[in-house]
């Protein structure tokens, strides 16, 4: 296998988003197994550009990632606006199936952390369904509230005492990109991977939006129909803020270097 790629990023509000498609982050994760590689992904969307925006520090863990990878399609359009043509959607629930499938044929193994009790084993047994000779390492649903050192660093020696080669992370923005910028030097897999509600989409707990909406990117919209009270802060307050502020970065008047955000 030739060494692993190093992608060009488009700075969107001093947070570097990969310039990849789908294929291209699927044989990058690929290749990180196959080097025993310790790199983690992180799958952004406007909501995570903004959250890392307001905080460097978290701005510091985004970029500091593998891979950024464009999980909206505002980041998609934004990306190919800045100059990166080829950039596609790496939409999260996707690219759970697509590295399955990439893991299923290669025999490798996937850990599940994360989601409410019990959908990350139900996860990994539709999976499997999906893809034969998918094998699953471990599930774990840790506690809704902060651990303690003692019950981290037994989760810690869990995940290495399973092996997986990927570990799939589901503990929503931004709380999974902080576990795993502090985990990354502990766990043993090559690549660790946070992916949000793809845990619930998988399981049938949460609609997803119809692909024509998708593609449109009006899946905000769908989303905000389907969970009022939880996500209205995000669409209703988040997004004309991140439009806002994108028409200051184009012309100028709003700059967030990535040097200055920790790349």
């Amino acid at each position: 296998m030739p060494p692993c790629s190093t992608f060009a990023r488009t700075n969107i509000l001093g947070v570097g988003v990969s310039a990849i498609d789908m294929a291209q982050a699927v044989a990058q994760i690929a290749c990180w197994i196959e080097e025993g590689a310790r790199e983690y992904v992180v799958v952004a969307c406007v909501n995570d550009i903004m959250h890392a925006h307001r905080d460097p520090a978290l701005r510091r863990m985004t970029n500091a990632a593998g891979m950024v990878t464009p999980d909206g399609m505002p980041l998609v359009f934004l990306s190919r606006w800045l100059g990166q043509a080829h950039v596609d959607r790496v939409y999260g629930p996707d690219l759970v199936l697509a590295a399955s499938a990439m893991l299923a044929e290669r025999g490798y193994r996937a850990y599940y952390y994360g989601g409410a009790e019990g959908v990350a084993e139900q996860l990994a047994g539709a999976l499997e369904a999906r893809f034969p000779g998918l094998r699953t390492a471990g599930t774990y649903t840790p506690p809704f509230r902060a651990l303690s050192p003692e019950e981290d660093a037994a989760i810690v020696a869990r995940i290495n005492a399973a092996q997986p080669d990927v570990v799939w992370v589901a503990l929503g923005c931004p709380k999974q990109t902080v576990w795993m910028a502090e985990h990354r030097a502990l766990l043993d897999a090559p690549v660790l991977i946070g992916v949000g509600a793809a845990f619930d989409f998988h399981t049938g707990r949460t609609p997803q939006a119809p692909r024509w909406m998708q593609r449109r990117a009006l899946e905000w919209l769908f989303r905000l129909l389907t969970e009022p009270r939880r996500l209205w802060r995000r669409y209703l307050i988040h997004n004309p803020l991140f439009v806002w502020y994108v028409a200051l970065q184009l012309i100028g008047l709003r700059r967030v270097p990535l040097d200055d955000a920790g790349e």
